[in-house]
């Protein structure tokens, strides 16, 4: 077999609602990012939809929106895609890396609360791998210290705690790219409950504009365009049964891996797996073990091998180097991810359970 760690799908229906777009002559942001918009808040249970071009520029768009800027510390794992960083350098603020639990892999509230300082503006929690980080205790640590409270959800879509959707619990930024859990093939969101940062956020994404040709701030070219927010659509349809399928796909292998550690997920929370990813016992070779599932047919990636306060980018900057990460460090020697998309079927499945058990 031959079983890739993604396969984003793209039907006739998603084809049909951009050939109406192009038939409508709106090509760029215009009624279906409107409609896409308030359907994407309204699933979430969010107030505000602020659609951007991608999830970095969603990103950007949050920090710009609470006035993060220089002398301002943003606290953020390490163990996380780079954008997660890069987003905060991009205002001229301060990356302070926390470490992550150990379990969830998600950023530790002790470890980041820990972190404070009198320059600290705000904590970033990731939902890594689509489990929601602990956001109860994230908001009483803002709540507490007087810090803005931002979620990185570019991979959480539709993820929970109890009945509450991520996304409502500071200003979070998702991403569509094509092997997120929906797509818009490129495309990203901030979700907010708040009628002033969503005013903000719109004038951010449009040249800083709130009527055209007069500019209040100073901001971009971060829009999505229709045809992008009409694929949005389409995919947000099909959403709760992909994420169904995937559940069901981690159940599987939750009952059936036993060589890996498998994920942990709290009592309460929902896992939407965006990706389902495995560890190694302690001795096991991380990288012999991937090297013989993709030989024998099994994509699986690491997410992440490298931290990002280990990156050349942080690496050749002050303060940086003496960083230790010992969760997130072990971690990035011991993770990899395996196939979990919604169409993989029961023999694949089976497949991977098999060789995954096998290679350990």
């Amino acid at each position: 077999m031959q079983i890739p760690i993604a396969k984003p799908f793209i039907g006739e229906e998603e084809k049909q609602a951009v050939i109406q777009v192009l038939s409508s002559g709106s090509l760029t942001s215009g009624p279906k990012v409107a409609e896409f918009e308030k359907a994407f808040a309204a699933y979430h249970g969010a107030k505000h939809g602020v659609a951007t071009s991608n999830g970095t520029t969603a990103l950007m768009a949050a920090m710009m929106a609470h006035d993060i800027g220089p002398g301002d510390e943003v606290i953020i794992p390490s163990f996380s895609f780079f954008a997660t960083a890069s987003c905060v350098l991009s205002t001229g603020a301060t990356p302070v890396f926390a470490d992550i639990d150990p379990d969830t892999y998600c950023l530790s509230p002790e470890a980041a609360e820990a972190a404070i300082t009198p320059r600290t503006k705000a904590i970033m929690p990731v939902h890594l791998y689509g489990l929601p980080a602990d956001m109860p205790r994230f908001q009483a640590i803002c709540e507490k210290h007087g810090l803005v409270l931002l979620e990185d959800a570019a991979q959480g879509h539709g993820s929970a705690i109890g009945e509450r959707r991520v996304g409502t619990w500071g200003t979070a930024s998702f991403s569509f790219y094509p092997t997120k859990n929906m797509t818009t093939t490129e495309g990203g969101m901030v979700l907010t409950n708040d009628d002033e940062i969503a005013r903000k956020l719109r004038m951010i994404r449009a040249q800083g504009m709130n009527t055209q040709y007069y500019h209040e701030v100073v901001g971009y070219n971060f829009r999505m365009t229709d045809m992008a927010a009409a694929i949005g659509l389409v995919q947000l349809g099909r959403l709760p049964d992909w994420t169904c399928s995937r559940v069901g796909n981690g159940n599987f292998y939750n009952q059936h891996l036993e060589s890996v550690k498998t994920p942990k997920v709290p009592e309460g929370y929902t896992h939407v797996y965006h990706q389902y990813t495995v560890r190694v016992p302690d001795g096991v070779e991380r990288d012999a073990v991937t090297k013989r599932l993709n030989e024998r047919g099994v994509g699986v990636r690491v997410y992440y091998p490298l931290p990002i306060h280990k990156q050349p980018v942080f690496q050749q900057r002050d303060g940086y180097k003496s960083v230790t990460l010992p969760e997130t460090e072990k971690a990035t020697l011991q993770v990899f991810s395996i196939p979990v998309f919604p169409s993989l079927t029961d023999e694949e499945r089976a497949y991977v359970a098999q060789e995954i058990n096998a290679a350990c």
